[in-house]
């Protein structure tokens, strides 16, 4: 009986950097035709093994062997030539070219004198897409696509190769539910043909659904691989973080306070309509619903971001008019964004800046900026919120995503605000430290902090929540208490099936 060839191994990598060994003698493989999940924590080393893998890095020690030949990759188009494909998980398309082009950019059909085949060009592009089964063509602009259609586009690339190996790095991130469905029939579909997957994610379901073993990093070392149907998420868990998590909801120890927001009749055009709901001090209310049920645009609406057409905004008994994140941060409102690298940070500026942000104007001695008070924040809310970083002048673009977060949020608790609003808390975090930002919501809470928490995560808002908002279209369809809910109703609620009338 023939012993299968690795379709991708990489035996004793080792890769440093200055003052930190990232990669320390890790060995990996994937099989033709297997889905292999690459886990670990932010920091564990999957970023820079994938970056050895394509030729980003050089790595000090080891071997990359593709089909039982050693290669050594210096370049990704190198990788790309040997058959191994990247789907990022950060898009890397050019928004102003089509799609067709983005799609084959550097590998373009030449007719005679050089001079691009568009038709054939075109015809091949619609063909890859036609699979994806997606609402766009070869000739749409870039940059006119959603998020969700530019990740499909950034996935097409795959299918344009002759794959031995392809990498997926966290592809469902910016998906609908439906379009999750088509990229695991296209994973599905590559697996058919023999081609190897590693599979980059930290949803869990996604893994167990998904993968048929999977391999941990830590610490930049490689700890184990476990066969899929073998094991659970507590022995993963464990082998990435090297402890078990207690994922129990645990029961309020403290008392609510007054009402510190109260939402009446709020509108916004066709995102939503009529939505009342009203949040304690002391409290986390949860929202849960699809996507385009109208969550994050209310977070928007609150923070002044979009004008209501409809409605009533009331902080402390008091109706308030929000017309801009200016007026919402005068009076106490604060937002933690979806999307944090591009909304909520500065990724090139370090800690500190990124912290003292918005408060800047006020943190000035003279015509200069009180670089001692900036410190002086950035200590408080670093030993507050435990940040792991060597100090203020770090990159924030070099944290992990917990801590990335967690700059994010001690940027607006240093504001004081009276309500906090956390939109996809812990989405792109691993799970260790997303039980730090789940313990971390819990703990605001508790210090009187009115906090509204918005996740597209069951687990997550029935772990952390008080009281939970289903939404649908929206439309609030029932508001849930913990003791009351449950993930039937909550999955009817938000399915439109289950109304606040008839709750």
């Amino acid at each position: 009986m023939t012993v299968p060839v690795p379709a991708l191994r990489l035996e004793g990598i080792v890769k440093t950097f200055p003052g930190v060994r990232a990669l320390d003698d890790v060995s990996f493989s994937v099989m033709p035709g297997e889905v292999h999940a690459l886990m670990g924590e932010n920091g564990a080393g999957k970023s820079t093994l994938m970056k050895v893998l394509g030729g980003i890095h050089q790595p000090e020690e080891g071997q990359i062997i593709v089909a039982e030949v050693p290669t050594v990759m210096t370049s990704p188009l190198q990788a790309k030539s040997k058959g191994i494909v990247f789907i990022h998980q950060e898009l890397s398309l050019a928004e102003e070219l089509s799609v067709a082009e983005n799609i084959y950019l550097g590998e373009l059909p030449k007719r005679s004198f050089g001079r691009v085949d568009w038709g054939s060009l075109y015809a091949q592009t619609d063909a890859i897409l036609s699979k994806l089964r997606v609402g766009f063509d070869a000739r749409t602009r870039v940059g006119d696509l959603s998020i969700a259609n530019q990740q499909m586009v950034e996935i097409a690339r795959a299918l344009t190769v002759d794959a031995k190996a392809v990498i997926f790095d966290e592809p469902t991130a910016s998906l609908t539910d439906a379009e999750k469905v088509v990229l695991f029939d296209v994973i599905s579909d590559l697996k058919a043909q023999g081609v190897g997957i590693i599979y980059i994610s930290h949803r869990m379901e996604e893994i167990f659904k998904m993968t048929d073993r999977i391999s941990v990093l830590r610490d930049g070392q490689y700890r184990g691989t476990l066969v899929t149907a073998d094991t659970d998420e507590d022995e993963v868990t464990q082998l990435m973080i090297g402890r078990s998590l207690d994922l129990t909801r645990a029961a309020s120890t403290h008392d609510l306070g007054d009402v510190a927001l109260e939402v009446r009749n709020l509108s916004c055009g066709h995102l939503f309509q009529n939505v009342s709901f009203a949040v304690r001090r002391g409290e986390v209310l949860g929202f849960y619903g699809l996507v385009g049920a109208g969550r994050t645009e209310i977070a928007e609406t609150l923070f002044g971001l979009r004008d209501p057409s409809g409605g009533s905004i009331h902080l402390d008994g008091k109706e308030i008019r929000i017309t801009s994140p200016v007026d919402a941060i005068r009076m106490g409102l604060s937002l933690v964004p979806e999307d944090r690298k591009g909304q909520g940070l500065v990724l090139g500026m370090n800690c500190r800046d990124n912290m003292t942000l918005p408060q800047i104007g006020d943190l000035t001695a003279g015509p200069f900026v009180a670089e001692g008070a900036e410190i002086a924040i950035f200590d408080q809310y670093r030993d507050k919120l435990d940040i792991r970083t060597p100090g203020w002048k770090q990159t924030v673009g070099n944290l992990s995503g917990g801590n990335q977060q967690k700059i994010v949020i001690g940027k607006w608790l240093s504001m004081h605000p009276s309500v906090l609003i956390v939109d996809e808390p812990t989405r792109g975090i691993d799970v260790g430290s997303k039980s730090e930002i789940h313990n971390l919501i819990r703990e605001l809470a508790a210090q009187g902090y009115a906090v509204i928490v918005i996740s597209s995560e069951m687990p997550e808002v029935l772990h952390v929540s008080d009281r939970i908002v289903a939404m649908y279209s929206g439309r609030v369809m029932r508001t849930f208490t913990s003791d009351e809910v449950t993930e039937d109703n909550l999955i009817q609620a938000i399915s439109g099936i289950a109304s606040e009338q008839v709750a």
